[in-house]
């Protein structure tokens, strides 16, 4: 697995903690990493970008960045209105592919969800990942809502022919409502796909050594972590009733 796609099935939903975290426990396991964002909205030049926000994180990881726009839009709309040239599905893919001869694992993470549009043509993440041949983690919430847009997600990946991986629940609560808990096992089973983490709520406000320490508790060993989806689900289920 060389290349690894990271979308999310939303906006804030926890897309680049995620990544920072497999950027850790992938670093963790000796590997050498680099993340590439594939278009940056809603920040300006001097602020940090999402894959800046990935380094501060993970510590020693290459960040590549191929287009910013200032207004926080969808990429397509958002190059339109700055006057600027749009990122392509085909641009993704050859400089993921380029970072992949360079590291043993390259994570590229979208912007929004997996059908946001990039450029006029409406090129999209899951175009990019088509070209790439390359797995892809959802990152999904964990409450009520979930099932629908994570269904949805896994089933637009599987009629284009790509893989995905699995799901990583973006931000688990420190107090999970029952719908949270329920999903536990509903997310797997909609997704077709298995659990291969759960970040705790608030861990991207952690200090980076603290950070460094905790994340590869949270994520699979398929995504090089130690977290146990069945130990977890069974300390989270709801009581029967």
């Amino acid at each position: 697995m060389a290349v690894l796609v990271i979308t999310g099935t939303g906006t804030e939903i926890g897309k680049t903690v995620t990544t920072a975290a497999i950027a850790v426990s992938a670093r963790a396991a000796g590997r050498s990493v680099a993340v590439l964002k594939a278009a940056q909205t809603g920040v300006r030049p001097h602020e940090r970008g999402d894959a800046q926000e990935v380094v501060r994180l993970a510590g020693t990881v290459t960040a590549a960045e191929l287009a910013r726009y200032p207004d926080p839009l969808a990429p397509a709309t958002a190059a339109r209105r700055a006057g600027r040239a749009p990122v392509h599905p085909a641009d993704i893919a050859e400089t993921a592919a380029k970072l992949a001869t360079e590291h043993d694992l390259v994570l590229v993470e979208g912007a929004g969800g997996l059908l946001v549009r990039f450029d006029p043509a409406g090129g999209t993440l899951a175009d990019a990942a088509e070209l790439l041949g390359a797995p892809v983690v959802i990152v999904a919430s964990a409450g009520l809502g979930t099932l629908n847009t994570t269904e949805l997600t896994a089933r637009e990946l599987r009629a284009r022919g790509v893989d995905p991986l699995g799901v990583v629940i973006g931000g688990w609560p420190a107090a999970p409502d029952l719908a949270s808990r329920c999903n536990l096992a509903d997310l797997p089973e909609v997704a077709g796909a298995p659990l291969l983490g759960a970040l705790p709520e608030g861990v991207g406000a952690l200090a980076p050594p603290a950070f460094r320490s905790a994340a590869p508790h949270w994520l699979a060993p398929r995504l090089d972590g130690t977290w146990d989806a069945e130990a977890f689900r069974t300390r989270e289920a709801p009581r029967p009733g």
